[in-house]
């Protein structure tokens, strides 16, 4: 399938987790947890596809070495969706703004982007649960973007519930510390528990009571092996943060102020 059409563009936006717990280890190696994904534009990505004379071209501005194009997300979400209906002849440019190995959704928020973009560009008859579909055989973040809004997340973090917090008449701050946390590191020092909060009832409480409720379960041994990591929390409580936490499975730490 071909089709010239005109550049379509996309300013796609991160997330922060909000409290993310552990729950278990599941058969099929990943772990059940709740968490609750809250979109931020603090760091955002540009992503422009194109018509092509070539059947596709990658092309990627990045201050990060990321890697070859043939595995980055974006590509593969192109290929999903080839092989279904047989979409041809683009060209994908992104320019990278959202640090990698920060637990803000970077490479999830890119595929999921790219899906919707392909989607709409070439008038695909791909039902929600279709998209939903692909967006896991991508990652498991990547449902999320295809929402983009406030949502409480079980299972390995897509079976997603809409939920009502809206953080606009706060100040978000993000940290990136100069600090890679693959996800196989981050789980490796995780011991899985249930946990007696309900993050939905929980977040619905003042933001400054959340310090002493609201955890992240990454935080306790990753703190341990990279003190750093630990200082940049203190840092933002410091700086009159209502409420800091380390975001996924880091490096990056956002916090609320007044």
């Amino acid at each position: 399938m071909r089709k010239d059409f005109e550049p379509v563009e996309a300013r796609v936006n991160a997330k922060i987790n909000i409290g993310l717990q552990i729950v278990r280890k599941r058969p099929d190696g990943y772990h059940d947890l709740q968490t609750v994904f809250y979109p931020t534009d603090f760091f955002t990505d540009f992503l422009r596809i194109s018509p092509s004379e070539q059947e596709i071209v990658f092309q990627m501005e990045s201050r990060e070495d990321l890697g070859d194009a043939d595995n980055n997300l974006c590509v593969k979400a192109f290929r999903l969706l080839q092989k279904d209906y047989g979409i041809s002849h683009v060209k994908i440019f992104l320019r990278k703004g959202i640090p990698s190995g920060a637990g803000l959704g970077g490479g999830s928020a890119d595929a999921a982007f790219t899906l919707k973009l392909l989607r709409d560009i070439f008038q695909l008859p791909i039902t929600e649960e279709k998209m939903i579909e692909y967006a896991l055989q991508l990652g498991s973040d990547v449902p999320f973007f295809l929402y983009n809004k406030p949502m409480y997340a079980t299972g390995r973090g897509e079976v997603m519930t809409p939920i009502d917090l809206d953080l606009s008449q706060y100040r978000l701050k993000i940290v990136k510390p100069d600090i890679h946390i693959s996800t196989k590191e981050a789980y490796a020092g995780v011991t899985p528990h249930e946990s007696e909060v309900f993050l939905p009832q929980v977040l619905q409480q003042d933001v400054r009571t959340w310090k002493e409720i609201v955890v992240n379960d990454f935080e306790s041994s990753l703190f341990v092996k990279i003190p750093e990591l630990k200082s940049v929390k203190e840092e933002l409580y410091r700086e009159g943060a209502l409420y800091a936490s380390m975001s996924g499975s880091g490096s990056a730490f956002f916090g609320v102020f007044a």
